[in-house]
């Protein structure tokens, strides 16, 4: 039987190194202010010129030949909440313009009948290898929105850009991929008033090929937000590098301004602490600092994690108390952008005995993944898990969690 035991104490040693202060420029790449107020979709709360929009465009559309039509299996003359959600977000989209709103609902229901998508999500596509590298859904955030990731360094590699990207043929059925995943991320959302209506979106930005992806992420912005309107919370943007400025200033005039007040940028070696403020870690992969991998699902939801911080300067023991003899310990432990010494110990309770060293002292990369590791105890005592900072300025988010399967051995 699996027990997880309290969070113990964290037991702090500081040196007199001194974090250094953030220039502007740096603070500003961080991590931006999320100005993003995102809709309720209660009826009663819209303005009175909102609500009389609503009501005409049902009208129109009841009036239009798309009046049998539905979207994510929601019939959009139902005459109920979820119908008012879907109608809500084209109005949204056009500022509550009528006549705009209904002529991008009509288009997009067009372009979805002609797309096939309220059946893509069965299709088998052949993009198997890129399922959960390029773009894959995955846990939520702290307020419930599926998360979407999105990584195109794979293309880097020309073999792997010719075989996905080589001719039109291939460029489309890409797109189809793509949309399909995002198919599978809306079916997650409850279309309900006070519900959770929108996802998150994590775009990785290392190693893009900037130039050779620029038709096939056009392609993509401009299905997204013609056909997808407010079906995204945040957009966050991680390892971004320093020429992307010039690349968004030649996408961003496409975006409105309530597009581009979602928007998120973390430079590079900041994901970790970007994602902590809006994804628990045990939700976050473990490529970004996380403690999730892609074989948790099988064990059913995260166990939970404890998140914790250590400052440049200093040095944290985590120490797991009240093992019993022949227990199993397991645990998983990570910190952010590392660079730091990490080292685990077990403790015995009684004094004759010697501490055991479990994990010698290891410097660890700025690209090690999560440690998850496993001990069992001959004796009572404590695990004691170590990470030390001193020789860094910089402040780092971290998380851990364990479980402790007693021994079944009867005594």
């Amino acid at each position: 039987m699996d027990a997880s035991l309290s969070p113990s104490p964290f037991d702090h040693q500081k040196t007199e190194n001194a974090e250094p202060k953030k220039s502007f420029i740096t603070s500003l790449i961080t991590l931006r202010s999320n100005h993003f107020k995102e809709d309720t979709y209660f009826v009663t709360e819209l303005k009175p010129a909102e609500q009389k929009s609503l009501q005409e465009l049902k009208e129109k559309l009841s009036a239009s030949s798309s009046k049998a039509s539905s979207m994510w299996g929601v019939p959009l003359l139902g005459g109920d909440d979820k119908a008012d959600v879907i109608l809500l977000k084209f109005l949204r989209a056009r500022d509550f313009k009528v006549a705009d709103s209904l002529r991008m609902l009509e288009k997009c229901l067009e372009w979805r009948e002609e797309f096939k998508a309220e059946k893509l999500t069965e299709e088998d596509l052949g993009f198997k290898d890129l399922e959960g590298k390029v773009a894959y859904m995955r846990g939520y955030d702290k307020e419930g929105h599926p998360v979407c990731y999105n990584a195109y360094g794979v293309f880097k590699e020309k073999d792997m850009y010719e075989r996905v990207f080589g001719d039109e043929e291939k460029l489309n059925k890409f797109l189809r991929w793509r949309v399909q995943v995002l198919e599978r991320g809306v079916k997650m959302l409850h279309f309900k008033p006070g519900g959770v209506n929108s996802i998150i979106q994590v775009t990785d930005l290392k190693d893009m090929p900037k130039r050779e992806l620029r038709v096939a992420s056009n392609q993509i912005l401009s299905l997204f937000q013609d056909n997808y309107p407010e079906m995204v919370a945040t957009k966050i943007f991680i390892n971004v590098p320093w020429y992307f400025s010039v690349i968004y200033s030649m996408f961003s005039p496409f975006l409105t301004h309530r597009t581009k007040s979602k928007f998120v940028m973390s430079k590079e070696g900041n994901a970790a602490e970007t994602l902590y403020k809006f994804i628990r870690p045990e939700d976050i992969p473990v490529q970004y600092g996380g403690l999730s991998r892609p074989t948790d699902s099988q064990n059913g939801p995260p166990k939970p994690a404890s998140e914790f911080s250590i400052k440049g300067g200093e040095k944290v023991n985590i120490q797991i108390e009240g093992i019993e003899g022949g227990a199993t310990i397991t645990w998983d432990i990570v910190v952010g952008g590392w660079e730091l010494e990490y080292s685990a110990e077990f403790v015995p309770n009684a004094e004759e005995s010697y501490a055991i060293v479990v994990e010698k002292p290891k410097k660890m990369k700025a690209s090690d993944e999560a440690v998850c590791n496993s001990f069992t105890t001959v004796e009572a005592g404590k695990l004691i898990l170590s990470v030390d900072n001193t020789l860094s300025r910089k402040k780092k988010v971290a998380a851990y969690r364990y479980t402790v399967r007693k021994s079944t051995t009867a005594v």
